[in-house]
């Protein structure tokens, strides 16, 4: 359930979120990204990902996202949960004077890019990055990058 929008500024003023991102490699060993439309991280490139309503199990959610930011609805066992992330923006989706805090579970998985219909509600554009280019650019989101940092891939935390 989507809450009205003064009603989620209090929680998202108030509380942290739970999300999950989507860490999604085609078969070159690419990652995909998207432009983000919303606040927070506006601009950025960052991997797909949503927010999971209340009362939603955790594999309907993983359900609903894949089809709504891959257009492709997969099974929560198409992904390798990848772990648990926290993400801290300084602003939040209205622009108002308070922050964002997410709680993060991150699920990698593989994907042949031609069964993917990317929408643009969040994202204006897409792109796919090895690790080594994700990592070089400055314009993909901290946050983003923290997925694909060499001590995180050797097993680190993602806390």
């Amino acid at each position: 359930m989507f809450l009205r929008q003064d009603d989620f500024a209090t929680v998202v003023r108030s509380t942290p979120l739970i999300s999950i991102d989507l860490i999604v490699e085609n078969a070159r060993g690419e990652f995909l990204l998207g432009k983000r439309l919303n606040r927070p991280a506006q601009g950025d490139w960052f991997v797909p990902g949503g927010r999971v309503q209340k009362d939603e199990p955790l594999h309907a959610a993983f359900e609903r996202l894949t089809q709504a930011e891959l257009g492709l609805r997969l099974p929560m066992s198409a992904g390798e949960f990848y772990g648990v992330w926290q993400h801290f923006y300084d602003d939040n989706f209205s622009g108002a004077g308070f922050t964002t805090h997410y709680v993060v579970l991150g699920f990698r998985l593989k994907v042949c890019e031609a069964d993917l219909h990317l929408p643009d509600t969040q994202h204006d554009d897409y792109r796919w990055l090895t690790p080594a280019a994700l990592l070089a650019s400055a314009d993909v989101h901290d946050n983003t990058r923290a997925y694909f940092m060499p001590e995180r891939q050797a097993g680190e935390p993602g806390l």
